[in-house]
């Protein structure tokens, strides 16, 4: 089917920040007291997709950690910012791809709003999205639930079901699955059995998606 917006997610859809920031915050948490038991590896799988405050949650429910000190959430941005300016880059076939598609699209990201705008100019892709940037902050409920994705379609002004979601992570998946959406997994690496259980497409080459997105 055609589709009238092309909703993309930001972190590890368009940008290459999922390693940067969870290895920035994978320090902090050492820092913290983090057990090392809990390594960078089952942190990154565990925070994709997610808020910083349900990344904190977790991280004091699951792993045991103490509630963070005043000012932590400060400092984590301001050194996850640094490491951006220092190694932020578009994902693989990024910008080539964007070029190609005619249909509006906008970004729906776990991300704070200024971090958006922030990581798009950084790596040259802001003028693909304007000012139709939208963020789990202006919605009641963050990914896996639909809000952001339904909160974009309806600011838009598209139904859900002609939307078509860019996701990498299965908390967006889902909430692009639960807002009736058509979403395209991007998985380069494989691993994608429970992408293709909840119903997406999967790709692994982003140069692969306008003639996807097209079918």
């Amino acid at each position: 089917m055609a589709h009238d917006l092309i909703i993309f997610d930001l972190d590890g859809t368009l940008v290459d920040s999922e390693t940067l920031a969870n290895r920035v915050f994978y320090e902090k948490l050492v820092t913290l007291g983090l057990d090392p038991a809990f390594d960078l590896t089952r942190v990154t799988r565990d925070f994709t997709g997610l808020t910083v405050s349900n990344c904190l949650a977790l991280a004091r429910d699951t792993y045991g950690l103490p509630s963070v000190p005043d000012g932590f959430v400060a400092e984590l941005k301001e050194a996850t910012y640094a490491s951006y300016r220092q190694a932020l880059v578009p994902i693989a076939g990024v910008p080539a791809m964007l070029q190609q598609l005619s249909q509006p699209k906008c970004v729906a990201s776990s991300s704070a709003p200024e971090k958006i705008a922030f990581s798009l100019e950084l790596t040259g892709l802001a003028t693909h999205f304007g000012d139709k940037l939208f963020s789990v902050h202006h919605v009641a409920e963050p990914k896996p639930a639909p809000d952001v994705y339904l909160y974009a379609a309806a600011q838009m002004g598209h139904a859900p079901a002609r939307c078509a979601a860019i996701e990498d992570s299965l908390p967006g998946a889902t909430a692009g699955i639960r807002a009736g959406m058509t979403v395209f997994a991007y998985r380069p690496e494989g691993d994608d059995a429970a992408f293709a259980a909840l119903g997406c497409r999967v790709f692994r080459d982003m140069a692969a998606l306008p003639a996807l997105l097209a079918a």
